[in-house]
């Protein structure tokens, strides 16, 4: 990926393409149960984070705009299970959900092509009368969800098998092997236990 272009979409596109592949990149080289696993009191796993932010893409830069997908999401309908588009169902595959992913950005890509940034949309699941949004307000807010998610699709990862940052050949961590490592969180957790006990 290169550099920011000055030009106000591309640059947003830049930062939201940028997220994306980070968290796709957390998905490789992962088993199906460790795509899967929940590894947080409240279920967080990598292939549900990825269904989830396809879905909410297609709903801030797709359906808010009067662009809906044609794509059924019977996670989100009436009657849903609470929390379905957080995670995938067995008859679920990888291949499914990544490919959603990537026709859900293709979606939101047309709407930010299509768009103005100061188009005035209605998001369909706020309240009536607080519901306008412009497109340029609604592209940042899916970037920072989106690196949110990708932030927390790290965490898992790094639970899953220690591999960390920001995308391949880019971890964006200070160099060390993995007794520096072990060394390092020892002394913090030393520290931390240090400064509960003078607290």
């Amino acid at each position: 990926m290169t550099a920011p272009d000055p030009d106000p979409k591309a640059d947003l596109h830049f930062y939201l393409q940028s997220a994306r592949d980070a968290l796709l990149w957390k998905l490789e080289g992962l088993s199906e149960y460790d795509a899967r696993r929940p590894l947080t009191p409240t279920g967080t796993n990598i292939l549900g984070l990825v269904k989830h932010v396809a879905t909410m893409e297609l709903g801030y830069l797709g359906a808010t705009f009067g662009r809906p997908c044609s794509e059924p999401l019977p996670w989100i309908e009436d009657g849903a299970e609470t929390n379905a588009d957080m995670w995938a169902t067995a008859d679920e595959s990888r291949e499914y959900i990544v490919g959603f992913y990537r026709r859900a950005w293709a979606h939101a890509d047309a709407t930010l092509d299509a768009l103005a940034l100061d188009t005035i949309g209605r998001v369909p699941w706020w309240p009536d009368g607080r519901d306008e949004v412009t497109l340029h307000h609604a592209v940042v807010r899916v970037i920072a969800e989106t690196h949110r998610h990708a932030g927390h699709a790290d965490i898992v990862r790094e639970l899953i098998d220690g591999i960390a940052g920001m995308n391949k050949g880019n971890d964006s961590l200070p160099p060390g092997e993995a007794a520096w490592w072990a060394d390092y969180r020892s002394r913090l957790e030393r520290t931390a236990r240090e400064a509960d006990r003078d607290a």
